[in-house]
């Protein structure tokens, strides 16, 4: 019982008066009379502090609002409900016991609760890893207008929320599954390349439909201009394929390279399931991780997020030559390849580069790499000194040993993709639609 109250600086203060206005009253012995009242009132006070938090934590409830699944890298929304049953105002400090793997030690709400009312409020979380977090019990730690004590009430449940790769982001997405492209400035419609061999319907010709596309018997027949319309080819089988060896660990804003992979794999599978093709994926580093065979039965999408929940981070480096005999032997027919990765030197993409290039030749392969945006933002701030001038050349040297990269795999054939880590989903989606529009799957 003794344990739930506690002292707080007011009451230091407080009665830390006293030794020093007793020892005043000593040599002043006129004033020993008012300290001995003043001692008087202020234990009574204390009393009724006491009381006052006894009889309002009776009237005290509190409770967490938490939904049952969090999105990797979002920002979700906290509630917390409070009720005051009593008849008095009561003011609480909320301290909520956070999962371990938000390392939050300084979180706190104070609330005010006027008697009889209830009151709901909101804190914000970003889970920047996949996982059980556990929440525990609820703190609150009540105090009344004199402010000498402090009660602590434990209330609530403790709960656990999965932290899945982000749904909202996937939900963010589906529109593009309209034969759509996303730019910095809004939408565009997608220039589509040719067309593939799937043909649709005839229809009216429009302003800018190719002229290759006309039909010039139905034109005939209508007297007036027709157009052959094609549909994107179905049930094209797309392998995303997560490297988890220890180069995808480099953080950007408080995710790793991996995680960013991982939410992008299941925002382009489900826009792949939407579009009709087949979504599968495999994952590798020195061993090989899972396989989903590529597929478009209706469970295929929850499957995809299970594996992708559980996967984390080796420490070994990948083995590409294990990844060629994954996909010769596990991979049936032609399919599209995106590649997750990261090279961090021309010599490591070089090993690599033989691989690469016998897997674009029975599928198609698209490397997608990552952009260091803190070494480019480095190497655009001025430099002050001599040696910031060195660091900068370095860096600079870095972004020129990327971009070569880059020209080398397409200097091969192969579809490469050099993004920020933030934006990775949409360019990843851009092209996808894009290899798709053109008839290259």
């Amino acid at each position: 019982m003794l344990k739930s109250w506690y002292l707080p600086d007011r009451f230091f203060q407080v009665y830390g008066a006293f030794p020093v206005l007793f020892l005043i009253s000593f040599f002043f012995p006129a004033g020993y009379i008012p300290v001995i009242i003043a001692f008087g009132m202020v234990l009574l006070l204390t009393l009724m502090d006491g009381w006052l938090l006894t009889v309002g934590s009776r009237g005290l409830q509190a409770e967490r609002e938490v939904s049952r699944i969090f999105s990797l890298g979002e920002t979700h929304q906290i509630g917390l409900r409070l009720k005051n049953g009593s008849g008095l105002q009561l003011w609480t400090i909320v301290i909520d016991e956070l999962p371990v793997q938000l390392q939050v030690r300084d979180q706190e709400l104070l609330v005010a609760l006027p008697p009889g009312q209830e009151l709901h409020t909101t804190y914000p979380i970003r889970p920047l890893t996949r996982g059980v977090y556990r929440f525990g019990h609820l703190n609150v730690y009540l105090f009344s207008r004199i402010g000498l004590l402090r009660r602590r009430l434990q209330l609530g449940k403790p709960c656990e929320v999965a932290v899945y790769p982000s749904i909202r982001q996937m939900k963010r997405f589906e529109f593009m599954g309209l034969h759509q492209l996303s730019a910095s400035g809004g939408l565009k419609k997608l220039r589509r390349i040719g067309h593939s061999y799937e043909f649709d319907q005839i229809r009216n010709y429009l302003s800018g439909d190719d002229f290759r596309s006309i039909n010039w018997k139905a034109s005939g027949r209508r007297g007036g201009l027709m157009v052959n319309q094609y549909a994107d080819e179905r049930s094209q089988q797309i392998y995303c394929i997560l490297d988890k060896s220890r180069l995808m660990q480099q953080p950007f804003e408080g995710m790793s390279l991996l995680d960013y992979a991982v939410n992008a794999s299941l925002v382009l599978s489900n826009i792949a399931l939407l579009k009709h093709d087949k979504a599968g994926l495999l994952t590798f580093s020195n061993n090989l991780g899972s396989v989903i065979k590529a597929d478009n039965v209706p469970n295929q999408l929850q499957k995809i997020m299970q594996v992708l929940y559980k996967e984390a981070i080796r420490e070994e480096d990948a083995d590409f030559e294990l990844l060629y005999r994954a996909t010769q032997k596990l991979l049936s027919g032609r399919s599209l390849i995106i590649l997750f990765t990261n090279f961090e030197s021309k010599h490591g993409l070089e090993r690599a580069l033989p691989l690469l290039r016998s897997i674009n030749r029975t599928h198609l392969l698209l490397v997608i790499l990552f952009q260091n945006t803190a070494i480019t933002r480095f190497v655009e701030k001025p430099a002050g000194q001599l040696q910031d001038v060195y660091h900068q050349a370095i860096a600079r040297k870095y972004l020129t040993d990327k971009q070569e990269m880059v020209q080398m795999l397409q200097q091969y054939g192969i579809q490469t993709l050099l993004t920020e880590p933030d934006k990775l989903s949409l360019d990843t989606i851009n092209k996808y639609l894009e290899l798709k529009s053109r008839g290259l799957i």
